[in-house]
């Protein structure tokens, strides 16, 4: 599978040198991916392919779909992904909350005593 940069490339250009295949190029300011030449870091060291970890934006450099029906069930994976781990944000989330609160709660306490 082959990757993409969109609009939402901030130009830091960490992405050209840690690419492999050197798929990456900057022409006229505007950054691309060699499709022929980007493999998605497949057969390499990497387990993930390196434009999208050295990049700090959110979608910056995305996966370039072939068809319409594989970028909508990417798409649907990931909202699933999303909402079956919300519920374990929102114990984590509460976990915490609680016991900042408790600790505040007995900060009071100890104050009111002294």
């Amino acid at each position: 599978m082959t990757y993409k940069i969109t609009n939402k490339c901030i130009a830091c250009d960490l992405c050209v040198p840690v690419c492999p295949t050197g798929a990456i190029t900057i022409i006229d300011g505007q950054r691309s991916i060699d499709s022929k030449l980007c493999n998605g870091c497949n057969d390499t060291i990497y387990t993930v392919p390196q434009c999208i970890a050295g990049c700090p934006t959110c979608d910056g450099c995305v996966k370039a779909h072939k068809d319409y029906w594989e970028c909508w069930f990417d798409t649907y994976k990931k909202c699933v992904a999303k909402l079956t781990n919300k519920d374990n944000y929102w114990e984590k989330w509460f976990a915490c909350y609680s016991q900042k609160y408790s600790q505040e709660l007995e900060k009071k306490r100890s104050s009111k005593v002294a």
